[in-house]
């Protein structure tokens, strides 16, 4: 993957070297570290400079990345892949349900990172995958995939300084469930467990997850649901935690998965759904180069509209 950044050097830039110049674009030390090995990488007017260089009013700073490495242990495996956006520096992905992020035991050529790394392989273009806000395995909508270790940088810092802001959107069992609020409470691993997450007063991480009630009929309630934070199954926990799991959910909604399990033909029910009912529907973010707002949306899956409309006689267009 090749990237050129060009920067025009001002009067208030001037003074400072390119280490320091390039660490304010958000390069990180290790980013820096890498430049220094690629030839050619970092040119003032044209010409190589090390990067303690003390740049001029009216330098051109010109630098030219290079990666030639591609993602190990990831097979490129042809797979539908619905981008929703793309420059050079990211991607935008509406990620089905029921496909992991990336490979793991037993998925090792079904994942969003195998689609990813297809895309790639058929421009004969070199990448490295890295996704900046994971989804669960059968939540379905927006993630961002890094192009680049710059933009993979600055992003994760946004992720880490909660300004990358996401709103999800989802179907749980309404047990009166207040119309909003600010879920405070702090997640950890549930003991005996490697994947289940549990609340945890004493030694959980921090979360925080502010929610509002679109609609409610029938026992269920049409939530939409921001994160303050992004701790693993945050909104699962959080709603379970609230006595109102979500619909579909066998990890964290037991009773619900017991039921399911009865059923003798589930595959032609559209009352029911098969997965979690959580939807990454809006993505908003400052671009991690250019700067420039960026704001995606991403409308409800078919699973989940037609959950709607046969069980609360409504669909999210009503509310939009």
């Amino acid at each position: 993957m090749k990237r050129t950044f060009t920067y025009q050097i001002t009067s208030a830039d001037a003074g400072h070297n390119i280490e320091y110049f390039l660490k304010e674009q958000g390069f990180s030390n290790q980013n820096i570290i890498d430049l220094k090995k690629m030839p050619e990488s970092i040119l003032v007017n044209g010409v190589w400079k090390h990067v303690n260089y003390s740049l001029q009013p009216l330098d051109t700073l010109k630098v030219c990345m290079e990666e030639t490495a591609s993602s190990q242990k990831i097979v490129p495996v042809e797979l539908p892949l619905d981008i929703i956006y793309e420059d050079e520096d990211l991607l935008v992905v509406n990620k089905p349900a029921d496909m992991p992020i990336h490979p793991s035991m037993g998925n090792y050529e079904n994942t969003l990172a195998n689609a990813v790394a297809w895309y790639y392989h058929k421009q004969n273009i070199p990448f490295v995958f890295r996704c900046i806000n994971r989804l669960d395995r059968n939540t379905s909508g927006l993630t961002i995939i890094a192009k680049h270790m710059v933009s993979a940088n600055i992003l994760s810092q946004m992720v880490a300084e909660r300004e990358i802001h996401r709103e999800y959107l989802a179907i749980v069992q309404d047990k009166y469930l207040p119309d909003m609020g600010i879920v405070y409470a702090p997640i950890g691993r549930k003991e005996g467990s490697t994947i289940e997450r549990t609340i945890d007063f004493i030694n959980g991480d921090r979360a925080i997850t502010q929610y509002q009630v679109l609609g409610r009929e029938n026992g269920y309630a049409f939530v939409s649901l921001k994160l303050e934070t992004g701790r693993t199954h945050q909104i699962r926990v959080h709603m379970k935690y609230m006595k109102c799991p979500l619909v579909g959910d066998s990890l964290y909604n037991s009773k619900e998965a017991s039921y399911v399990a009865t059923l003798s033909d589930v595959s032609q029910d559209t009352r029911i759904l098969k997965r979690q009912a959580l939807h990454s529907a809006k993505l908003e973010f400052i671009h991690p180069i250019t700067k420039k707002p960026l704001c995606f949306t991403q409308k409800l899956p078919d699973d989940m509209t037609n959950f709607l409309i046969k069980n609360m006689s409504f669909t999210y267009e009503e509310f939009q």
